[in-house]
């Protein structure tokens, strides 16, 4: 006779002890040995990505004020909401973005566009402009009397006037002396207390016209300038000649060192994209960021040196995390046209841009971020969603829903142009790099085609 093995089970274990009685279930309550524990933690990581796109409201205020182009934005050094900006109309505005409105404003500083500002110290400004002049404005507050005692805003006087032979494109102060550096058909540096340059910096085959001159904020006596026949130059004060220079393939718009690594500069280019170069190693940029469809106009570092933002021609406005070259952050209004200046405030929890439709926007540095108080508990909450994204960025779904930004169509359709071009140039070099004979020149990496020339 065949013997049969059977499990047995004790009834009692699993089944209702009287009729009509709950079911007895078996649960261990310990999260991790949970069969569906994983399953939960993605769907709180799904849950918290979505959340962050629902409550990204970035758009804060706008400063109103000037009625032409805002071309140049400028933070007070020591303040964290003071700000001054310049228009094409001449007139310079001082900003308290905390309280949103103005401190100080001279309606007339220069006959045209203002080109440059800088803040000689907390009082100062310096403001340069196409009129062939550079004026040092003390901006303390003025009196606005009504009945004519006072001083009012229309009759603020410069303190000084530092004539010019031809039109300002940019000034800089210098960090800890009474020296300043201006951009023009040459790079000057002017002592304040002098009508004439001190030194003329120029490099012996230079014909351009410069459009940008930055101060290193670590070696002051280091500048940078970029100018209209597409080269990036360093100067040194001290010597009072051009050190190195670089050719590259497009024209730069803007400039900006990093506060936190003294050999690294930042361009704004023609060719809609931004590099980051090590002042050490000119021969190719240490990253290439991409994303505008239109050249980038301005660009500023955050005081954190971890992101930057940029403004350009696509009507955009782009934060970026530093060493990632793609997926930033889009801000993006129906009324905003072309961006001109855009700048990180002193605390880096907001970004400020000023376009062609006169308006200064106080955006925020995060999309989502809570204004106001925040609770211990929301704080706690906010930290745990944060986790959740950093551990699932890598899946599918949550990936897609954290880097998905709703653009305008007219910039969706030019980057899928773009894109196709780009997409078509590619191939086009890899068959020529793959059917290019042996010993004749192939076509270079696009990292190594960004500097045409290198000259000492």
């Amino acid at each position: 006779m065949v013997k049969i093995s059977v499990l047995q089970h004790n009834p009692s274990s699993h089944l209702p002890a009287r009729p009509g009685d709950p079911t007895p279930t078996q649960r261990n309550l310990d999260p991790l040995m949970h069969p569906f524990s994983r399953a939960r933690e993605r769907t709180r990581a799904l849950n918290a990505a979505k959340m962050e796109r629902m409550f990204a409201k970035p758009f804060v205020a706008s400063l109103e004020g000037h009625v032409d182009a805002v071309s140049v934005m400028k933070r007070k050094p020591g303040s964290v909401t003071d700000i001054a900006s310049g228009s094409w109309d001449g007139e310079i505005i001082v900003h308290d973005v905390g309280r949103r409105a103005h401190v100080a404003r001279a309606p007339n500083a220069h006959k045209g566009k203002v080109s440059g500002l800088c803040w000689a110290d907390q009082t100062r400004v310096l403001s340069c402009g196409v009129d062939n002049n550079v004026k040092m404005w003390d901006m303390r507050p003025l009196v606005d009397d009504v009945d004519g005692t006072g001083a009012g805003p229309s009759e603020r006087k410069p303190m000084r006037v530092f004539p010019g032979k031809t039109a300002f494109q940019s000034i800089d102060h210098h960090r800890h002396d009474p020296v300043f550096a201006t951009a023009s058909n040459i790079v000057q540096v002017w002592d304040e207390t002098k009508s004439t340059p001190i030194t003329n910096l120029t490099f012996p085959t230079s014909v351009e016209t410069i459009t940008d001159v930055r101060f290193n904020a670590s070696e002051p006596s280091v500048l940078a300038s970029i100018g209209t026949d597409r080269t990036f130059t360093l100067y040194d004060i001290r010597t009072g000649k051009a050190e190195r220079r670089v050719v590259m393939q497009m024209q730069n718009n803007s400039l900006a060192w990093s506060p936190t690594f003294p050999t690294s500069i930042l361009l704004a280019s023609e060719d809609h994209n931004l590099y980051t170069f090590d002042i050490r190693k000119l021969e190719t940029p240490s990253q290439i960021y991409k994303a505008h469809v239109a050249a980038v106009i301005s660009c500023d570092w955050s005081p954190t040196g971890t992101e930057f933002v940029s403004g350009g021609w696509d009507r955009t406005v782009r934060i970026w995390q530093e060493g990632r070259g793609t997926a930033p952050e889009v801000y993006h209004t129906k009324r905003m046209q072309r961006v001109l200046s855009t700048m990180f405030t002193a605390d880096a929890r907001f970004v400020l841009s000023g376009s062609d439709d006169g308006n200064v926007r106080i955006w925020k540095a995060k999309a989502h971020e809570k204004l106001g108080i925040v609770t211990a508990r929301e704080r706690a909450a906010i930290e745990y969603r944060d986790s959740l994204k950093d551990k699932w960025k890598m899946d599918t779904q949550v990936n897609k829903v954290s880097r998905t930004r709703h653009i305008p169509r007219p910039v969706y359709k030019a980057a899928e142009l773009k894109r196709t071009m780009l997409d078509a140039q590619r191939v086009k070099e890899e068959r020529r790099r793959k059917h290019t004979r042996a010993g004749e020149s192939k076509p270079k990496a696009e990292r190594k085609k960004i500097v045409v020339a290198e000259q000492t």
